[in-house]
């Protein structure tokens, strides 16, 4: 308990003033709050463990439900934090509802110092690992909207949010698929003077020309034929708050001049009109094309390159967040085992070898997929190795690339396959049923094909 931090929520003030004194000696920081109304920034300021929730905050109402209102609040928006339910009526079915909901305990004021230690303490013992296994460990961890790590990577990229969050600067945010570039734009709003404003997202790589051009500047009733009425685009609606614009690598050459004109000009004009509108927005990119592609004016204008530019932050790849996959799947596990009212009690060490040992071409959201699939299909109490399976799409496209490497140029397609069909058994030391998975093969298909190899 010495290193975790509790927030108290209860409108007597006796109360919190009794409990500070009791716990200060206890844990690294008591932090207390009369008003619920203040849960939520305060969990936003400040790394929480735990929050110790009263059931009532009216005196005239004693049903207990305000404090399952909030309790719903802090799970939903911060589901690692544990929490701990107090009020006077202790009713068996009130103490049922919280914990169905996500408590962690429930106690009965007035309590016993003791009591109420004891049980502080074995909530946060039930978070350490215990032998040969690895649990849910997330205590002191900063997270934004999931932006979860430890690892020396990852406290610098926090560190450079931080220190640009607070401008206006414009942000490109670089990294490949599946690193979290939209989690990064988010953390970056959140952490900015415009947090209370819009944040707008859109996926620009994905719009025809025409769609840009609608979706980004908005119409006037009439500009084209199923223009029925007029229609505000994404810039206006960003106004005073965030844009972001993700793959923005994607977008053509055309689409890339009518960007760099509206943010030179910080103006828009509608289709249909000619009346520009002002905009002011702070705006976020996002891309998986490295810099250096982006740096060929083929492809992509330098001047808006310096435009959306003035800062890039890189967010790494999983495979060297060393820690952070540990820390990731626990995060993931204590997802989905609420989410499909599972109770998984964490990884045995052989899972978590096969975990640190992977590469993860597919990043966080490989990761999140195997940790779903696994949850789902576990039949044990606690995660093996063989619950653990990547993701059959990213090991397509791995065996794609090796495929295409010059070793393999001048091999005929049916001598490809035959490699893979080898590569993949050997993979598995003869397990079919793995190797037709990760082909993306029914047992049946893969013998066939075995057999027309003669493998």
């Amino acid at each position: 308990m010495k290193k975790t931090s509790i927030l108290v929520v209860d409108d007597d003030q006796d109360l919190l003033t009794a409990v500070r004194i009791l716990l200060r000696p206890k844990v690294k920081q008591v932090i207390v709050e009369s008003n619920p109304e203040n849960i939520l920034r305060t969990l936003e300021r400040n790394v929480i463990d735990l929050v110790l929730l009263d059931m009532n905050f009216k005196s005239a109402i004693n049903t207990g439900n305000e404090g399952l209102f909030w309790l719903g609040k802090i799970k939903s928006r911060y589901p690692h934090v544990k929490v701990v339910m107090i009020t006077a009526y202790g009713a068996v079915d009130l103490a049922v509802r919280s914990l169905k909901q996500g408590a962690s305990d429930f106690i009965v004021k007035p309590w016993q110092n003791e009591h109420l230690l004891q049980t502080l303490e074995t909530i946060f013992e039930e978070t350490k690992p215990i032998k040969g296994r690895e649990q849910t460990i997330l205590p002191a961890i900063r997270q934004d909207n999931d932006l979860i790590g430890r690892s020396a990577i990852m406290e610098d990229l926090q560190y450079k949010i931080d220190k640009v969050a607070p401008t206006d600067a414009n942000i490109l945010i670089l990294g490949e698929n599946g690193t979290g570039k939209d989690l990064i734009a988010q953390a970056l709003h959140q952490r900015s003077l415009r947090k209370k404003q819009g944040y707008i997202k859109v996926d620009v790589g994905a719009l025809t020309e025409t769609l840009f051009e609608s979706e980004l500047f908005g119409y006037k009733k009439g500009a084209f034929t199923d223009a029925r009425e007029d229609r505000q685009g994404r810039f206006e609606a960003a106004n005073g708050g965030t844009l972001f614009l993700d793959e923005i690598g994607n977008i053509n050459l055309q689409q890339q001049a009518k960007l760099l004109s509206v943010l030179q000009n910080r103006q828009v004009v509608p289709l249909g009109s000619y009346q520009p509108i002002s905009v002011d927005i702070r705006l976020l990119s996002a891309t998986n094309v490295p810099l250096k592609a982006l740096a060929d004016e083929s492809r992509f204008r330098k001047d808006l390159i310096y435009r959306i530019n003035t800062v890039e932050i890189q967010v790494p790849p999983l495979r060297e967040r060393g820690e952070d996959i540990v820390l990731l799947a626990n995060h993931f596990l204590d997802f989905y085992n609420r989410k499909y009212h599972k109770h998984m009690e964490g990884f045995e060490r052989n899972a978590i070898q096969k975990l640190k040992t992977y590469h993860f071409p597919g990043n966080v959201r490989e990761l999140q997929y195997s940790i779903e699939r696994a949850v789902i299909m576990a039949e044990q109490r606690s995660i093996q190795d063989n619950d653990i399976l990547f993701s059959p799409i990213e090991q397509a496209v791995q065996e794609s690339s090796i495929l295409r490497e010059p070793a393999y140029a001048n091999q005929s397609l049916e001598e490809m396959e035959r490699h893979a069909i080898q590569s993949a058994i050997e993979r598995y030391n003869g397990n079919i049923s793995k190797a037709a998975r990760e082909l993306g093969l029914t047992r049946a298909a893969l013998y066939r094909r075995m057999e027309k190899y003669n493998i």
